[in-house]
């Protein structure tokens, strides 16, 4: 079995206000688009397909990292659903979910619901019981009243049998409210999932403050601090972030003496209160001698998924005199971010120096801090 999201993000979002497409509207600290991805990250899915607005220029460039398969819009929904349902041929997938993008306060619970639903139904979408009495109305005057039995007010991740929802795009006319009724046109029988009250669409200005309302009622937030040190010996080169550094001397240790990096993985290590690296990779033990600190820094960020933790942002501070890292900063941001499994505006690398004072400032080592923030995913 194979999984994958659709998430949509190519609209414009004209009634959210704010001058910008509502998914790059900032919530709670974040993007809207960055909420909504993280919760399907978590999920642990196979692949996950951002339909992007060719005039998102700037969204294109970050999520060209490879993490996401993206892919442009159409000139509606149901032609940018489609290009996504194009992206994901031929990687095998039996499962594919449908979301919208200005759904940020999806749990990952309803995700996985979906998902379940499939192994018994060929589609499955969340749905809310109305209980509120429903009018008619014109002319801001109730009309009529209508019988709110058997009525269901729709959400997404809409969850369908990758084959099936391709075949019942190809034959549709257009004009569908959402997938689940191009699904129903097909003649597939939809599973009504439980929906949730907080699961909602971000239409309108007044909207994003009930999202985050939301956000940081359900947030857990964890901070934590690393700090490394390595002292200089023979060599010609350090590595710092990832990022081979050429230099006239070498940083000692037992791994790689990635000082940044360590100091990064610490950091994450002390917001899950799981103590530090020399406790999951003992130095003392032959077979993490020399090793690549990536193995160090993915377990930390592996150990927080499993603990139920998404990383918010880190930010690492190299003090050294020499080598420079400013020419290398972009780098180093780059490959964190990748290792980590996080966009470059998540990462922070930076640098500066003790003014000559110490053992920094005697050119004896390297020092690094570090700074992890974690969310209850």
């Amino acid at each position: 079995m194979t999984t994958a999201a659709i998430i949509v993000a190519a609209g414009r979002g004209q009634r959210a206000g704010g001058g910008v497409p509502k998914q790059w509207r900032p919530l709670a600290g974040q993007r809207v688009a960055d909420w909504t991805l993280a919760q399907f990250e978590a999920a642990g899915l196979d692949h996950i397909v951002l339909v992007l607005s060719a005039d998102d220029k700037e969204a294109w460039a970050e999520f060209e990292s490879g993490r996401y398969i993206l892919t442009s819009g159409g000139s509606d929904r149901a032609g940018s659903v489609r290009n996504g349902l194009d992206a994901l041929e031929n990687l095998g997938v039996t499962k594919v979910l449908i979301h919208d993008v200005a759904r940020p306060c999806v749990s990952t619970q309803i995700i996985l619901d979906v998902l379940h639903a499939l192994d018994k139904k060929p589609a499955a979408a969340p749905g809310l019981a109305v209980t509120d009495a429903l009018w008619i109305g014109s002319d801001d005057q109730v009309t009529g009243t209508r019988d709110r039995d058997g009525l269901y007010a729709a959400q997404t991740p809409q969850g369908f049998h990758y084959d099936a929802i391709v075949a019942a795009h190809a034959g549709h006319p257009g004009g569908a409210a959402d997938d689940v009724q191009v699904a129903r046109d097909a003649g597939l029988a939809v599973m009504i999932v439980p929906g949730d009250a907080d699961n909602l669409k971000i239409t309108r200005p007044e909207d994003f403050a009930r999202a985050e309302r939301i956000l940081r009622t359900d947030m857990d937030i964890r901070l934590g601090n690393g700090y490394d040190v390595h002292r200089f010996g023979d060599g010609d080169h350090v590595v710092l972030c990832g990022v081979k550094v050429p230099h006239d001397r070498g940083l000692q240790g037992h791994s790689d003496a990635d000082v940044g990096m360590h100091a990064v993985t610490d950091a994450i290590y002390g917001a899950l209160a799981q103590g530090d690296i020399g406790q999951h990779f003992p130095p003392s033990d032959p077979q993490w001698k020399g090793a690549a600190s990536e193995i160090f820094l993915r377990h930390a960020v592996e150990l927080a998924a499993s603990m139920g933790y998404r990383i918010s942002n880190v930010d690492c501070t190299l003090v050294c005199e020499y080598p420079k890292i400013g020419p290398h900063a972009a780098a180093m941001r780059s490959e964190v971010a990748r290792i980590m499994g996080l966009s470059e505006s998540q990462v922070s690398v930076k640098a500066t120096t003790s003014e000559r004072l110490g053992f920094t400032g005697r050119s004896e080592g390297i020092a690094s801090l570090a700074t992890a923030c974690l969310v209850s995913a």
